[in-house]
């Protein structure tokens, strides 16, 4: 019988962490079914065929970035609400679009998979049904794009795994976190040695919901993880880019946690207070108001992870980085802090840098992408731009490199130039979705894209 991957690493545990040690669980070993997917590729991609799976409010957002990118078809709709569909085919049209397949229904997906009229299953539907849905697509031959998070229990996560690699297509988690413009100054920073040996840091999904989770006539979903569930449940906002800066299973690997709540208070207050004699009056929580989660990698350096969506407090995903040389931590809305050492003790760690060097700093840093993409970036929109960077990543690559998502699993030696010319097929659509600055146009007299992806030195793990 043919071992997976977790038979192999569970079954012979010395050995398996030896194979890892010494790289050889690669797209080339066949101690289990696949292999990881560590440094795969598929083959170049002239249009990508894209299917929206779940077209309310996040699916719909993000039909309306994706209409935009050139090269990127939309050629399925899928979703339990004929309504929302036409809607969506409206947008299409209005984009000089053409109408995209229909599927309507609770198993329509499986349709859509079955007929194969698309290569990427963009995956926007609630979060306990995105593991079924995704398994079934990757089973299917589609690479899948799926919003966050891409399981809820170990085993989902296992069997996402184990399906990507058996079948050998893509499988994105949609953490749009991890593209944000101080997300990824923090990654070109930690990589240029700024701050030294990070030792520790911090992340955390702050987000006072208390009015959005008790919005809904009746017990949203969201409301039923806070009845239901214990720890946190959504930890890859904060997580993901410090996973990066980190080299997270590209040099270390968490080792073990311990995780505690606080008791639960603020939710039963609002339920009280706001909604007496309601559905949600007396309603006990299982989930307290604040999770800690302290996290300990291979390498020995600390993770504290927060999560808090009842307080009455600032929306903050902290963004701290420690490391042996200096400091920096993002301040949602208004920047970000940094200072650090020249030479040892040499006092330039001991307060934070002026406004005034710290934007300099960010200058001469930000990320290539963002340097050269972020103008058009908040212009679309999402989350500050985030989230058209994420979208930008997979099919832009795709097309012109051969990867078919954003790759941060290719090693950090894979570096290469990108060409980014994806917009060169038809300028003046793009002109018309991405009005271009002054300063941007006198660059180049047929102004694009392409006018701000060109010639990008980057380095695959980067991104």
């Amino acid at each position: 019988m043919e071992k997976t991957r977790r038979d192999f690493l569970s079954g012979t545990a010395w050995l398996g962490m030896a194979a890892v040690a010494g790289g050889c669980l690669s797209a080339d070993n066949k101690l289990c079914s696949g292999g990881s997917m560590a440094g795969f590729a598929v083959k170049p991609m002239k249009r990508i065929r894209t299917a929206m799976v779940a077209l309310g409010g996040r699916g719909y957002w993000a039909l309306q970035r994706l209409v935009t990118i050139p090269g990127l078809e939309i050629t399925a709709l899928c979703d339990l609400d004929g309504e929302k569909i036409a809607k969506a085919q409206k947008l299409l049209a209005e984009k000089g679009k053409p109408p995209a397949k229909e599927y309507v229904g609770a198993e329509a997906y499986k349709r859509l998979v079955d007929d194969a009229v698309a290569d990427v299953f963009y995956n926007c539907t609630p979060r306990d049904i995105h593991t079924e849905l995704n398994v079934y697509a990757m089973n299917g031959k589609m690479h899948v794009l799926t919003e966050v998070p891409s399981g809820r229990t170990v085993e989902e996560c296992w069997q996402t795994v184990e399906t990507c690699e058996k079948n050998r297509v893509h499988c994105m988690m949609l953490e749009n976190c991890c593209y944000g413009e101080f997300e990824m100054l923090a990654l070109n920073i930690v990589r240029k040695g700024l701050l030294g040996e990070i030792v520790q840091c911090d992340g955390a999904y702050i987000h006072d919901q208390r009015k959005m989770q008790f919005s809904m006539p009746g017990i949203s979903w969201r409301l039923k993880d806070t009845i239901d569930k214990y720890g946190n449940f959504y930890p890859t906002h904060g997580l993901g880019p410090l996973c990066k800066c980190l080299g997270i299973n590209r040099g270390d690997r968490f080792d073990y946690l311990v995780s505690m709540n606080s008791c639960s208070a603020s939710f039963e207050a609002m339920a009280r207070r706001k909604h007496k004699g309601s559905v949600f009056d007396g309603l006990k929580f299982n989930r307290g108001d604040v999770n800690f989660t302290l996290i300990r990698t291979v390498k020995g350096r600390l993770v504290s992870l927060q999560h808090n969506v009842a307080t009455p407090r600032p929306y903050d995903r902290i963004n701290q980085l420690v490391g042996t040389k200096g400091i920096m931590r993002g301040i949602d809305g208004s920047g970000y802090r940094i200072c650090f050492e020249s030479e040892a003790c040499d006092g330039g760690a001991h307060g934070y840098f002026d406004k005034e060097k710290a934007q300099a700093i960010r200058k001469e840093y930000m990320h290539p992408l963002w340097k050269s993409a972020g103008e058009i970036a908040i212009r679309v929109g999402g989350h500050g731009g985030m989230d058209y960077m994420m979208d930008i990543r997979w099919p832009t690559v795709s097309r012109t490199v051969c990867r078919s998502i954003p790759t941060s699993t290719i090693s950090r030696r894979g570096r290469r130039s990108l060409i980014l010319r994806s917009a060169r097929s038809n300028p003046a659509a793009v002109r018309s979705n991405f009005p271009i600055s002054p300063a941007v146009r006198g660059r180049r007299r047929n102004p694009s894209i392409s006018t701000v992806l060109i010639s990008i030195k980057w380095d695959w793990h980067d991104a």
